[in-house]
């Protein structure tokens, strides 16, 4: 099931639902202000990430330049609990499953959630790699997109 972190005010948080809307996928928002989160959810997050907290962690947030707080010198433990108390920090939406991660909007990216048979109609959409039965050929389709550099 795919999870989506987000917050109220959040524009991003909102094109992230509506994509999700608009393809008719299951999703399970958490609002980060209303639910707590815990530190399994977050070391969840944090699996799978290529840079730990950098990539989650948005150091522009109000809290972190008000107090000058330095993340960099704090213990794991620290910014588990300090992330719990003030999840604004967080960059959104969070969008999570089983084995792919994505923070923040990026419509290219997203795409990543779609199943796999969705993005196989998507890729043969307009394309004249179609059988005789009208079916698409995926894997032409895909050919001859990279030939055009779409």
């Amino acid at each position: 099931m795919i999870t989506i972190y987000t917050t109220p005010s959040c524009a991003s948080c909102r094109k992230a639902k509506k994509w999700f809307e608009e393809y008719n996928i299951d999703y399970q928002e958490v609002n980060l202000f209303n639910t707590k989160l815990t530190k399994a959810d977050i070391i969840r997050i944090l699996d799978k990430t290529e840079n730990g907290f950098d990539d989650i962690i948005s150091t522009r947030s109000k809290i972190i330049s008000e107090k000058k707080i330095d993340i960099n010198n704090m213990k794991m433990h620290e910014l588990l609990d300090f992330i719990i108390e003030n999840p604004s920090i967080l960059r959104r939406p969070i969008i999570i499953d089983d084995k792919r991660l994505q923070v923040g909007y990026n419509d290219e990216e997203i795409r990543s959630f779609l199943p796999r048979k969705i993005r196989q109609e998507l890729m043969c959409e307009g394309s004249p790699c179609k059988k005789d039965n009208n079916q698409c050929n995926y894997l032409e389709a895909l050919k001859e997109a990279i030939k055009i550099n779409i």
